[in-house]
């Protein structure tokens, strides 16, 4: 829990907000929820479908994305790296959600 109270807030190093919750923690995530939702709906679950499929990767996919966020305020390099790493991160946990 302390890791993850440290991305929710912030204090955890952008690169591994950036690299590790948002790109590879996304990803993973993402990609299971999607073969879930797939799953069930071909067994025709559709209200567990959404729940799995949804209920589970948007959760992550915003703490990934306020972790981010937050640990790009309290960057101390290139500003465009961190604004970079910021709109890369909503972009694509944008679309891995609605997908």
């Amino acid at each position: 829990m302390r890791t993850i109270s440290r991305l929710w807030n912030g204090d955890m190093p952008l690169q591994d907000a950036f690299w590790i919750w948002a790109v590879l923690g996304g990803l993973a995530v993402n990609v299971v929820t999607s073969l879930l939702f797939v799953r069930l709906m071909m067994a025709e679950q559709p209200a567990l479908a959404i729940l799995g499929g949804y209920g589970l990767s948007l959760p992550y996919n915003t703490l990934a994305l306020v972790g981010v966020w937050r640990s790009a305020d309290r960057f101390s390099g290139d500003r465009r790296l961190a604004e970079a790493m910021r709109m890369i991160t909503v972009i694509g946990l944008v679309l891995l959600s609605v997908t």
